[in-house]
């Protein structure tokens, strides 16, 4: 319970003697420390000692301002009854409460709020169009038996653990080291940079659909046609009515020359070491979706818990929409397969592991400050347990649906072309939504109304995600700089939705697609996965397992069984060295369209990678210089959680005892 001011009340009986206990106040010189007050001064005995004359056990702890018992335990025995009669006089119930001179952290309106936005985080763009590639690409329906090991011994005990963490310490990614291990303090500020890395290059994948959307309120999709002024002499229509046409190497479809030269403009950039102009289309495409986020997140969760109940529904309807629809289409049936056969021999290559690692880790997103900034709003005895296996499998049955409203278009657009499905389904990332399933839906009955449903089902993906990294930043900063930002938090959003929108201009030039690449591949994958593993050492090792299964013991009244503690301690840590190592031997080849990046660009890309990373060590030093003692001293201490927490964070103890 929190309050405006802290007070101390005491309950008691009056006694033989008419004389009734009088109020004490708190000492000066009281510590806090794990939710129990503790005495300074051994003249002035506190509550404590007085309960232990009474109760043969500790006092009624409570950690983070959450009784573990809403009524005072009254000891055994006839004398010690209340109201009873004769014996040493009655008992007397101090009640000691402390609490926060700070205001009520804010919490979610209604619990689908919470889990409809952990849910509309973890499903992103990448759900629909990264799963379904990797999964054909790697053995079919095989892939599915490395996708859900890792899932269950990798993915899944990681949500869980952050999803703990958050609620019970309450705080950001920044300010919950006070109570973990105060040197890893610098994860906190890498996952920051990191979200900051993500909203450059993001939200413009979002500025390329609302362009598409706002393109299809017309009768004529534009990118049916070669009569464009920016189609060129290679651009070949094959709608399923032109039976004559010839399709060669050479030729490009009218929605591949839509998506390269009228909204990407990538023929006026010759590469990233000239961008070019900033492109006015969607610099203002890109304006809207910030002003939309902007507009969603500035009051915090109880705002954007409203948003995500259309943001977070919207895509489901579509795709199954889009499922019905593309079921019908002949041909489909061969993408489904294509999607599905199983190839039973890829289980035997390295990659195939890596891959399924890599996708369930990005896809449940653990390590980016999102799941611990949405579960501080929980209530402290919110079934965290229970909500990381739903939402988690919510997670994989959307990426699992997504593949089949992926490739029965695929398989229809080969049986349209008259080609095999992996030549058709040779373009990744945004390309496969952008150029060929724009493509497919431009040759459907109701093409206009599927092209709307559809890019607006892409932007309401990626608002989600955005939503949730950028409140990850801002509980983050808020809860760090309580006394600076608590009542600025209007102020502070509008700033960092400008600063993403600056950072964000880069990739909105002709070359902007290349920048987008670059971010994707290095400025965020490896940093994030070190960051992940350095939390889980930190939590499983120095924290230790065994309090942190304790602190979840104490919210959910059950403590973690043996198999997630042998997941934090040693599998997890394995399951992310197994990512790092892998990405560091193979680093990836990076290409897009007919452009193939330069040494110096994996230089820079890596530059950038690692000036998110630099925070973790360089925090350790800092922490370790400017704390005094000697060395063992320093280090013991950076080590050891803060007592109450630290500066700045709320103090919610309550103990509630028996005295005499």
């Amino acid at each position: 319970m929190e309050m405006k001011q802290s007070m101390m009340m005491m309950m008691s009986r009056e006694n033989g003697d008419g004389e009734k206990e009088k109020p004490e106040k708190p000492e000066e010189g009281s510590q806090q420390e794990n939710g129990m007050l503790m005495g300074g001064n051994d003249d002035n005995n506190t509550v404590d000692q007085k309960a232990e004359k009474v109760n043969s056990g500790p006092p009624t702890q409570v950690s983070n301002g959450y009784p573990s018992s809403t009524s005072p335990q009254s000891p055994s025995g006839g004398e010690g009854h209340w109201g009873s009669g004769g014996g040493p006089g009655p008992l007397r119930t101090l009640v000691v409460q402390q609490t926060s001179l700070e205001p009520p952290r804010e919490t979610w309106s209604k619990k689908m709020d919470f889990l409809l936005s952990v849910i509309g985080y973890a499903v992103d763009l990448g759900n629909v169009w990264r799963f379904p590639y990797i999964c054909y690409q790697n053995g079919g329906g095989a892939f599915l038996l490395p996708y859900l090991l890792m899932a269950v011994f990798g993915g899944v005990p990681l949500f869980y653990m952050e999803l703990a963490l958050g609620q019970f310490h309450r705080s950001g990614c920044i300010s919950i080291w006070r109570h973990i291990c105060p040197i890893f303090k610098g994860i906190g500020f890498a996952i920051c940079i990191v979200a900051l890395y993500i909203a450059f290059y993001y939200n413009t994948v979002m500025a390329w659909a609302l362009y598409y959307l706002l393109s299809s309120f017309r009768a004529t999709l534009p990118w049916t046609s070669c009569k464009n002024s920016w189609n060129t002499v290679n651009c070949t229509p094959y709608l399923s009515t032109d039976l004559n046409v010839s399709w060669t190497n050479a030729s490009t479809s009218p929605a591949e020359e839509f998506y390269t030269r009228q909204v990407l403009q990538v023929h006026l950039s010759p590469g990233l070491h000239s961008l070019g102009s900033v492109s006015w289309q969607l610099a203002l495409c890109l304006l809207l979706i910030f002003t939309v986020v902007y507009f969603s997140i500035w009051k915090g969760v109880k705002t954007s818990g409203k948003v995500v109940w259309v943001t977070a529904t919207f895509p489901y309807l579509v795709l199954i929409i889009l499922l019905v629809r593309g079921a019908t289409l002949p041909g489909a049936w061969r993408g489904v397969v294509f999607y599905l056969k199983p190839n039973w021999e890829m289980l035997l290559c390295p990659r195939v592991w890596i891959d399924a690692a890599a996708q369930i880790f990005f896809s449940l997103g653990p390590g980016f400050g999102v799941l611990l900034a949405f579960a501080s709003y929980n209530p402290f005895h919110n079934n965290c347990y229970k909500d990381a296996l739903v939402t988690s499998s919510v997670n994989c049955l959307t990426s699992f649906l997504s593949g089949f409203v992926i490739f029965t278009v695929l398989g229809y657009m080969a049986e349209m072309r008259g080609e095999n499905v992996d030549t058709v389904a040779k373009d990744t990332g945004p390309s496969l939504l952008f150029i060929i399933y724009a493509e497919a839906i431009a040759n459907m009955p109701a093409a206009t109304f599927f092209s709307i449903i559809f890019f607006l089902m892409i932007i309401m993906l990626g608002l989600d995600s955005t939503f949730a990294g950028l409140e990850g930043v801002i509980t983050a900063v808020l809860d760090e700089f309580p006394h600076l930002l608590a009542k600025r938090r209007e102020w502070f959003v509008l700033g960092l939705v400008c600063v993403c929108y600056l950072g964000a201009l880069s990739t909105l030039t002709y070359g902007g697609a290349y920048v987008v690449k670059l971010f994707e591949e290095y400025a965020t994958g490896p940093a994030v996965i070190t960051i992940v593993f350095l939390e889980v050492i930190a939590v499983s090792w120095f924290y230790g397992t065994s309090r942190f299964c304790s602190d979840v013991q104490l919210m959910l009244g059950f403590a973690p069984g043996l198999f997630w503690r042998v997941c934090w301690v040693a599998i997890c840590p394995c399951f992310l060295l197994f990512i790092i190592y892998n990405f560091l031997r193979y680093p990836p080849d990076v290409s897009l369209f007919d452009y193939k990046y330069p040494f110096w660009t994996t230089v820079l890309g890596y530059c950038i990678g690692v000036s998110s990373f630099i925070c973790v060590p360089a925090y350790m030093v800092y922490s370790l210089i400017t704390t005094k003692g000697t060395f063992k001293q320093r280090l013991l201490k950076c080590i050891t959680p803060e007592v109450g927490g630290g500066s700045g964070a709320p103090h919610r103890d309550m103990i509630i005892t028996n005295a005499v």
